[in-house]
């Protein structure tokens, strides 16, 4: 009777209203058994005995016990809600601390030249910057895999104590070694830990406004960077003062996929054409992209273009509009696409950049600085995104991100200090003239990026 019982049950699969089996004489009922519309497939037809909800079992008319169920699998992204946006906040304070610094750099760079190391090259000094942005996307390519493994609060500590014990050890710095081991170094490397983990935790929360809450977290480097000008400004001979909140500025941030094992380095986004293609614009885009950073302050003063003062707040400016340029073009970038946002913005970028070479007034390089700000600020804040729409796996997203942006270190390692050399045996137009062109190759590979992901189709999101 039991055997025919299984038979009848196989025969009638669509007519048992509350998911009972009889299973070699075990009568006991599954109630709604987790069988999504009462079905029972045949175990011949389905091969591992998957019921219609999709949850795997081994059936046995034997009388064997039936395996384990697997573990139910992450539930989807909240999209918003408090937790959600608390992580933004947490990676907002971490990105101030971390490409925060790096955009302060100009300071550094005016202040080494003609104070602290006034016997040094302005591509000499130009180094410790590279440097210090290099080892900050180089170190990338660990923290990447470190994070989708699990330890994104021990790398976050980590870059933490770096950050401070550098900028400790800058503040009485007082020869050229010492400064690039402690700012360049020391402040690099942990800065490097705080970065792909704080853009990376990002999509994990959020589906359709991924690009928008990059954005506002990116953009805490903008205020950071518009802030320590000021700051620093009014106490120089203190240039490298602690920040007083560090500890709170990752308070909130917490990872929320399961971790996972990943190996340092994936062979396979390689072999996709749109992720090399973009990571190599993202090489050329930061050859030049600090470059104005670095040297728009020094420019307005050797030239005596603007005063003392005004020269000072060029960065202020430039780094104020930053931030709207990283919040308003993410936020149109969830509605158009990434690339199809990131792509003419680097063009008006570059051709910013080529313009730079003739502004010789005070109101020209304040224009300049907004201008170039808001359209500059998208290359900070939209590639965490559009390597987002190329990964199909979430619990690959660190390494992923952290692979490009470490390839992309090399644009910021070589350009910096190959502007510093031209500035000093060409002028400064050579040099702008530099970053346009690096800039405007950039762009035709972004632009390339898109053709590769969705074709000539114009209104195709990308």
């Amino acid at each position: 009777e039991n055997e025919r019982a299984v038979g009848d049950g196989e025969k009638r699969s669509g007519e048992l209203g509350n998911g009972s089996v009889a299973i070699a004489g075990d009568e006991e009922k599954a109630g709604n058994g987790g069988m999504g519309n009462g079905t029972f497939h045949d175990a011949e037809k389905a091969g591992n005995g998957q019921l219609s909800n999709g949850s795997t079992h081994d059936i046995d008319v034997e009388g064997k016990a039936p395996a384990p169920a697997p573990v139910p699998a992450m539930n989807a992204a909240p999209n918003g809600g408090l937790t959600a946006w608390l992580q933004v906040v947490g990676s907002f304070f971490l990105m101030m601390n971390s490409w925060g610094i790096l955009n302060s750099f100009g300071v550094y760079q005016t202040y080494y030249e003609t104070t602290l190391l006034a016997t040094s090259s302005p591509s000499n000094i130009s180094w410790i910057g590279s440097i210090q942005a290099f080892l900050l996307l180089l170190i990338s390519a660990a923290t990447g895999p470190l994070f989708d493994a699990g330890y994104f609060r021990s790398l976050t500590i980590a870059g933490s104590l770096l950050i401070v014990f550098g900028l400790m050890m800058t503040s009485i710095a007082t020869r050229y070694w010492e400064v690039m081991l402690a700012q360049a170094f020391c402040v690099g490397l942990g800065a490097g830990c705080l970065f792909v983990p704080g853009v990376s935790i990002i999509p994990t929360y959020f589906t359709s406004k991924k690009a928008l809450a990059t954005g506002i977290a990116v953009s805490g480097s903008s205020l950071a960077g518009a802030e320590d000008w000021i700051w620093v400004g009014d106490e120089s001979h203190r240039l490298h003062r602690l920040r007083h909140s560090l500890h709170l500025r990752h308070r909130n941030a917490s990872a929320r996929l399961a971790p996972a094992k990943r190996r340092l380095f994936m062979l396979s986004p390689w072999k996709e054409p749109p992720y090399a293609i973009f990571t190599a614009g993202m090489v050329l885009c930061f050859m030049g992209f600090y470059i104005p950073i670095f040297y728009i302050q020094l420019y307005a003063m050797e030239n005596h273009i603007t005063t003392q003062n005004l020269a000072f707040y060029l960065l202020s400016i430039l780094n104020a509009a930053s931030l709207f340029g990283r919040i308003i073009p993410s936020w149109l970038a969830d509605k158009w696409g990434p690339l199809n946002v990131i792509a003419p913005a680097t063009l008006i970028t570059a051709i910013l950049a080529f313009v730079w070479i003739g502004i010789h007034s005070s109101g020209g390089l304040v224009v300049f600085a907004i201008f170039y700000g808001f359209f500059s600020g998208c290359f900070v804040s939209i590639p965490p995104t559009v390597i987002v729409t190329m990964t199909s796996k979430m619990s690959e997203i660190g390494t992923r991100l952290g692979m490009s942006v470490a390839v992309a270190g090399l644009g910021t390692l070589i350009g910096n200090p190959i502007a510093g050399h031209l500035v000093q045996e060409y002028g400064f137009p050579a040099a702008m003239a530099f970053a346009g062109a690096s800039i405007m190759l950039g762009a035709v590979l972004m632009a390339a990026t898109r053709v590769a992901r969705v074709g000539y189709k114009l209104k195709a999101i990308a």
